[in-house]
Parts: C-alpha cells; structure tokens; sequence
C-alpha cells in the first residue's frame, strides 16, 4: 500500500524535499529531534523531556480517520539528504480556514528548507483552505521570518501556552489569503 493512501493526504513534491505522511519508522527521528529541548521550546505542545512513547502516540494520532490535522515528515532523502529533516502540519480550524505549524531539526536551520516547505505547503493548499493562520513565539524571530518570506501577514499579538516552557508566551499571529 503506498503512504498517501493509508494517510488520505497528498505527497507534496519539491525539487529539494518531499512532504509526506508520517510511517512507524519515522519514530526515532522525532524522538531525537522533538526531544530537543531547542525544538520543544518553541512549540505549543512537544513536551521537554519528552516521554516514553510519545513519537509512536503522535504517528498514530496522525493516522487517524478523524483527525484534525495532517502532518507531513519534510524528507531529503529524494535529493540526498536527511530522510527526515522536520514536520510540517495543517490543523483545520473552523470555516474553510487552516493554521499551520512546523519545526525544523536544529541541525538544518538556517538551510532555507522551512520557508521551502511552508512555500510548497501553500501552492499545494492540501486542505483547500481559503485563509491560512500561523503563530510564533516572540522570541523566535527566525520563524517569524519565515512567515514573512511565504506572504503571511501579521495580524496582531496573543499568547499561548508552552508545555516545554510549562508557561504561557506571547505570540505574534499571520495570516495568508489563498483565495477569495
């Protein structure tokens, strides 16, 4: 059976990568670097240290037929690189929009392969959203600048709350017209 047909979400291809849908063995990967503490702080919901079994728990909520969101593993094993370099991920929100997330392995920032995948995120428009929303951490310009280079607009600060951090931290917020 292929991958995009046990995930019911589309491979993404780009000269540099493949997006795709998470597999099992995709696991350790996400352990080591989810399990970074430099990742984890960054995000809404990777917990630092991260426990036993969470990769595994994070694949299969991934497989599910009612999930919210799709979740694509950024590989470069197509070009000769890291078969697995980040995720990337859209969560339906309500009404025909999207809020997109995503983190990069430390070992490959700064490579431009973060503004590459949300760019070919937003050609393919996989959920066929009209508006897409994003949220950084204040302290993550890098990321912010991500967002900028893929169109996204600010829209206005917020905060969330970091399980890494085990605190709540102030956010700036985009968003990106695909259609009228």
């Amino acid at each position: 059976m292929k991958i995009e047909d046990i995930k019911g979400q589309p491979v993404i291809e780009h000269d540099r990568f493949v997006l795709r849908p998470l597999q099992a063995s995709d696991a350790g990967l996400i352990l080591i670097y989810a399990g970074d503490e430099r990742v984890a702080r960054m995000t809404t919901s990777i917990p630092h240290p991260l426990p036993p079994g969470a990769s595994e728990s994070f694949i299969e909520r991934a497989h599910a037929t009612d999930r919210r969101e799709d979740v694509w593993v950024i590989d470069c094993s197509s070009s000769g690189g890291a078969e697995l370099v980040g995720l990337i991920g859209m969560e339906r929100l309500e009404g025909d929009t999207s809020e997109v997330g995503y983190w990069i392995a430390p070992a490959f920032w700064n490579t431009g392969i973060a503004s590459e995948a949300l760019a070919a995120i937003i050609l393919a428009n996989p959920q066929d959203v009209s508006v897409i929303f994003a949220s950084v951490f204040q302290d993550n310009p890098a990321s912010a600048r991500v967002l900028t280079n893929c169109g996204l607009t600010y829209v206005g600060d917020a905060e969330s709350f970091s399980v890494a951090r085990n605190a709540t931290v102030r956010t700036w917020t985009y968003s990106l017209r695909l259609r009228e």
